[in-house]
């Protein structure tokens, strides 16, 4: 047998442990190739929007690229650990340092190669599918017809032969400071069971605490200027606490005789302490990666509904008009034809706002009639006021109004009489989202103010035909000028339009990173499989059953997956409610989406990995 085939051979060996780094690094090529197959698309040309999706998917495809580095080392490195023992009986039996860095070389080229292929070839599989989601999630017009992507298969290729080559050049250089003894012992070398520093576990819980509190007090633009700090403090609390924290709770319960010979406590305290050091690093690694997945992809779905919602908020009507020029009658008139045209019909409504001095500001100050006219037309309640009486109206759901400044103020009749608001009311009837007044009709004639600016004001709302108001919005919003005329649908689409891109790419990086944080996971879960059928099988003998076999291995694994992905997704919820208070948004329900889908797929993974793994500690007893 040549040396080749014995380092091919070595591949199918460790199959079970090669299988997940195989995998993983075959998803990493599909997504770069998948980035590959816009980035080369005839579509993706010409235009200057296309030319920006284009520039956004190299971007994201070099993002990919230098993290796929890392990861893939990072995978390597974990299963040189496991072969320890392996490494150091080849040498015992005559086998050089040099040619077992050969070994592990070409064995990394011959995973590299087929992973490679592998993902290219899923990725043309899938090619359709995926340019079909692109296609409607970038909302582009021209559609991304199915082509044969041969420079994104060439990249793809080149590029990922280029980084296992390096890769396997890195890890067999770092191999030849192994001594024979290290190797020989592998794994049963004690690292020692790990102490808590009191002193760090209590700086753990006050750097966590610290940056929780600030992130959660500050609104506004302190959220961009807290930014920073917090993300330090926070990173440092969360070494803290998988290094010293989960040390020293697992030692209050070890020390807690209740807890610890309560049924199989003890094989499963003893054993996930004594591997700590090991495991903190890695569920550090992990609940970093996820956070980081959690709240790009979380802050990105929060700012699309941030802007579609406040500009659907600000814009109650299916179409509005301000009269800025001398053509109302020609605008009016094409606005009715057209939603006559597209077998729409429709309400409408004008009026004439009228902008008054008031103390130091200038404020919009309407009529009652005026204000009920708009209000019928948008499904709000009618109000009544009576004669002497103003109100204050705030824009619903909007922090930005003057209304503080309106309530302090009087506004003077003619008749000499002064009135001051004393109720505020919340309605999107009329434009703007600064707060302004409604009076009565009586009262409104007698206005004593100056009037500092007058706007004729019109508002559509379909009723029938909702299906057309797209196309009818694209005609107008093409023969109208944008800052007299707006469509709601039209505006939203074209947010969506250019916000798809960051939207698409956000996706893929977010779900690459998860992806990777899971391998990780797996990787520590199996790199410890030997010793735990060792472990398992010695225990077995003095009368553990397959039932309390199966209790433990399913906790400990439990504790391996979700210790980090919690602490992730609390890290996660916080920074999405940073960007709430950053934009006086609500974003409870696209937060609770994102951390829902990532914990629900995250489930599912345990259950997998936890079935299998249980398996193969069991096929020993």
């Amino acid at each position: 047998m040549t040396f080749r085939r014995f380092a091919f051979n070595n591949v199918f060996r460790n199959k079970r442990l090669y299988a997940a780094y195989f995998l993983s690094s075959m998803f990493t090529v599909m997504v770069f190739f998948t980035f590959a197959i816009f980035a080369f698309h005839p579509t993706l040309s010409g235009n200057e929007m296309n030319t920006y999706v284009k520039t956004g998917m190299y971007i994201a495809a070099g993002i990919i690229y230098v993290f796929s580095f890392f990861f893939i080392l990072y995978s390597m490195s974990s299963f040189l650990n496991t072969r320890k023992k392996e490494f150091g009986l080849l040498m015992m039996q005559g086998m050089s340092v040099r040619q077992i860095r050969l070994m592990v070389f070409l064995e990394n080229m011959v995973i590299g190669f087929f992973s490679t292929i592998s993902g290219i070839l899923i990725g043309l599989v899938f090619a359709k599918v995926i340019l079909l989601i692109a296609e409607n999630v970038l909302v582009i017009e021209e559609g991304l017809n199915f082509y044969f992507p041969m420079m994104a298969i060439l990249a793809t290729f080149v590029s990922f032969i280029i980084l296992f080559f390096f890769i396997s050049l890195f890890v067999s250089y770092i191999l030849r400071s192994r001594k024979l003894i290290d190797l020989i012992k592998g794994n049963k070398k004690s690292k020692g069971e790990p102490k808590a520093n009191i002193f760090l576990t209590i700086i753990a819980c006050v750097l966590i605490g610290i940056g929780y509190v600030v992130a959660l007090m500050v609104e506004g633009l302190q959220v961009v200027a807290a930014l920073l700090p917090v993300v330090i403090v926070v990173i440092l609390g969360t070494y803290l606490l998988f290094t010293q924290l989960s040390v020293y709770i697992i030692r209050k319960f070890k020390n807690k005789n209740n807890v610890f010979w309560r049924k199989t406590n003890m094989i499963l305290l003893s054993d996930l302490s004594f591997r700590m050091k090991d495991n903190a690093r890695t569920f550090f690694l992990v609940a970093i990666v996820s956070t980081v997945a959690f709240s790009a992809i979380g802050s990105l779905y929060g700012f699309q509904s941030i802007l579609t919602s406040t500009f659907k908020n600000t814009n109650p009507t299916t179409f509005s008009y301000r009269v800025m020029e001398d053509n109302e009658e020609r605008d009016v008139s094409l606005i009715n034809k057209t939603i006559s045209q597209g077998n729409m019909e429709a309400n409408h409504e004008e009026t004439m706002l009228r902008y008054y001095e008031v103390g130091e500001d200038i404020n919009l100050i309407a009529s009652e009639s005026a204000f009920n006219r708009f209000a019928t037309l948008i499904g709000e309640e009618t109000i009544n006021i009576e004669k002497d009486q103003i109100k204050v109206v705030e824009f619903t759901d909007s922090t930005y109004g003057q209304t503080d400044e309106l309530l302090k103020q009087s506004i003077k009749l003619k008749s000499g009489k002064t009135l001051k608001p004393k109720e505020v009311i919340y309605s999107r009837a009329l434009p703007g989202t600064d707060s302004y007044y409604v009076m009565s009709d009586e009262n409104y004639k007698e206005l004593q103010a100056t009037l500092s600016l007058e706007e004729k004001y019109h508002a559509w709302q379909v009723t029938k035909g909702e299906d057309n108001i797209l196309e009818a919005s694209t005609t107008l919003a093409e023969a109208l000028q944008p800052y007299e005329f707006t469509a709601v649908e039209y505006e939203v689409y074209q947010i969506n339009k250019a916000f798809g891109l960051v939207m698409f790419v956000g996706l893929f990086i977010g779900i690459v990173f998860f992806v990777s944080a899971g391998s990780f996971l797996y990787f520590r879960l199996y790199a410890d499989l030997d010793e735990d059928k060792q472990k398992f099988k010695a225990i077995s003998k003095i009368g553990l059953t397959e039932k309390e076999l199966k209790n433990v291995l399913t906790r400990q694994t439990a504790i391996l997956f979700f210790a980090p992905i919690v602490v992730a997704l609390i890290h996660g919820a916080v920074a999405l409610t940073a960007l709430s208070n950053m934009f006086y948004f609500n974003l409870v329900k696209q937060s609770v989406t994102v951390l829902g889908i990532f914990l629900a797929i995250q489930i599912v993974y345990f259950f997998i990995v936890q079935f299998f793994y249980t398996k193969q500690v069991k096929s020993v007893l």
